[in-house]
């Protein structure tokens, strides 16, 4: 079944190509539409294109295929070009003429609109909890191991002392800042588009105001034209609020990666979180942190793959933009692994406590040597000067004793602050 459907049959291959790989993808979709359709259908009675009686049949069947989508039986089959089709189908099989008046007044444009928008709002809603819990996490740990001393480097050289109370609190606070991106592509996606029918509005007297409300959204896209440009801007708007997160979950697993490396040997996780080798017995490999890094790349590609597909369209609907489902859906499934897998093995991370104690990491103390002389009254420069001489001769005798107090530092991680900064966001 099509909705444009006028009597013909399009080759099978057409089909195919068309089509693509849509039904798999509105699977996930279907629920909003059945969302949005029972909005639209209370909309369509207020307005007296539906009696009330057939109100109340729409929307109960609504319902059920509702539940059918919940329980996980609703199929989408090669028959039918999408979940649009597949809906509409079902409502005419079960209530005849009346599942036929389902779709006046919109078009399949608006209708995948409103669901995309629906569904982006859910999802990034269940992102930013995700996202959240992992900073709860990467704070507890902050707290737990704040004392415990870890190198810090810069150009891949050691350069001055660190902690893991500064490594995990680093990673939770770049989090806040990657939800203000969340929170930028929800204020989008929070706009109800129903009523843009196919891009230019409707004859019939809608009352968009009404679905807007029923559906929740805090607004509406007022311009029927600008609504239909939103198809693939939402959707960009999105990916950059994922690509924010993902290039912290990236650097962090980055660094989990070099971490467990015996080179490094500053973290270890149980043995059931790491995997092995075919043929060397000793591996613990951590491929969850480099499936992590690896998906997390890829999702940083997202935006600029949306841009390459929707930058050089002009207004009004173009297939294309069909396009865009099957990048933004994939990544926002990824993303949600990976934040999940990362809580879920960081819970359990293991910390070498005893790292500063090999003599290779003497010299992250240089600068803080250093600082005790200009404390005591010798100017910087020539006091770095005598440590880079001292250093040069094999003379320097390390200041291991540190202290460091100015917010943020690891003497002052500011935990407090950091939290009250989430809470505001």
């Amino acid at each position: 079944m099509k909705l444009w459907d006028k009597g013909f049959s399009t080759d099978k291959k057409i089909d195919h190509f068309t089509v693509g790989n849509d039904r798999e993808l509105d699977l996930l979709l279907a629920k909003y539409d059945v969302i949005a359709s029972a909005a639209h259908a209370r909309m369509l009675g207020k307005i007296g294109l539906l009696t009330e009686e057939e109100v109340t049949q729409l929307t109960g069947e609504l319902d059920r295929i509702g539940e059918d989508i919940e329980a996980g039986t609703f199929t989408i089959e090669d028959s039918f070009e999408d979940m649009h089709s597949r809906i509409e189908y079902l409502l005419i099989q079960k209530l005849g003429d009346t599942g036929k008046k389902i779709h006046t007044a919109r078009s399949r444009n608006d209708q995948v609109l409103v669901a995309m928008h629906l569904y982006l709002k859910n999802e990034l809603q269940e992102i930013r909890q995700d996202t959240v819990a992992l900073f709860n996490l990467l704070m507890e740990l902050a707290g737990k191991y704040s004392g415990i001393l870890l190198p810090g480097y810069t150009h891949l050289q050691i350069a001055m002392p660190s902690s893991f109370g500064l490594w995990f609190s680093a990673y939770a606070e770049s989090l806040i800042d990657d939800l203000y991106f969340i929170d930028a592509a929800y204020k989008v996606a929070d706009q109800n588009p129903l009523g843009s029918a196919a891009g230019y509005g409707s004859s019939f007297p809608i009352d968009r105001t009404y679905t807007t409300k029923e559906l929740g959204f805090g607004t509406m896209k007022y311009n029927v034209v600008a609504a239909q440009m939103g198809r693939g801007k939402v959707e960009k708007s999105t990916a950059f609020g994922l690509a924010g997160i993902a290039a912290t979950l990236s650097k962090m697993a980055m660094d989990v990666c070099l971490y467990m490396s015996q080179n490094f040997n500053f973290v270890s996780f149980p043995d059931e979180l790491t995997t092995g080798s075919s043929i060397m017995p000793h591996k613990k490999n951590p491929d969850v942190f480099e499936l992590i890094r690896g998906k997390c790349n890829k999702i940083q590609a997202v935006p600029n793959q949306l841009t390459l597909i929707t930058n050089n369209l002009p207004s009004g609907y173009h297939r294309d933009l069909q396009l865009v489902k099957e990048v933004i859906v994939p990544a926002i499934q990824d993303l949600k692994a990976c934040l999940e897998m990362a809580a879920f093995t960081l819970k359990d991370i293991r910390v070498n406590k005893g790292i500063l104690e090999d003599p290779r990491y003497d010299y992250l103390f240089s600068v803080d040597t250093l600082n005790e002389l200009v404390q005591s009254g010798m100017p910087f420069r020539d006091a770095y000067k005598k440590m880079g001489m001292e250093i040069a001769n094999g003379n320097f005798k390390p200041k291991k004793d540190i202290h460091h107090t100015h917010e943020g530092s690891l003497g002052n991680l500011c935990l407090d602050a950091i939290r009250k900064k989430m809470d505001q966001v």
